[in-house]
């Protein structure tokens, strides 16, 4: 059995809810954010824990290797800190200018977004595409094939 060396002495939540690292040098960092190198082509590879000003403390090449209870501190850290909804359904859209307004049904629900611009939409491998509303929120569309007809062909327009 492989032990994984870890970039980090300790890992844990503090009683306000913090992520707390504790590094090699024995030194406490609180308020520490993890973020995703390649958050939806890689999201296991590369997690970058941040310190409240800005420097990475810790390096991790892969989630998956790391002991179970740290790589599940910092799973539930990452699903709080990326929301991005998965597109299943698009009902309507009111113009195929942008603007526009599109009416989708998501797996958290419906919802109303404005795509400011078709590059707004990026294409990335295997169908999937990755949809900013203009308020920032990223919404996921795994196999942009797998949708219905009726969404594939508003989709269409603007692609």
């Amino acid at each position: 059995m492989s032990t994984t060396l870890l970039p980090f002495r300790d890992l844990h939540l503090d009683a306000h809810g913090r992520l707390v690292l504790t590094d090699l040098n024995g030194d406490s960092h609180v308020g520490v954010t993890p973020v995703r190198a390649h958050p939806i082509s890689a999201p296991d590879e590369g997690v970058s824990l941040v310190g409240t000003h800005g420097h990475e403390l810790a390096w991790i090449a892969r989630l998956s290797a790391l002991p179970e209870a740290p790589r599940r501190l910092l799973e539930g850290e990452l699903a709080a800190r990326e929301f991005h909804p998965v597109l299943q359904r698009l009902i309507s859209v009111d113009t195929f200018a942008t603007p526009s307004t599109w009416r989708i049904a998501t797996d958290r629900g419906e919802v109303d977004f404005v795509l400011k611009s078709e590059e707004d939409i990026r294409r990335l491998e295997e169908g999937r595409l990755l949809i900013t509303s203009s308020h920032g929120v990223q919404l996921q569309v795994p196999d942009r094939w797998a949708l219905d007809k009726h969404s594939r062909r508003l989709l269409e327009r603007f692609l």
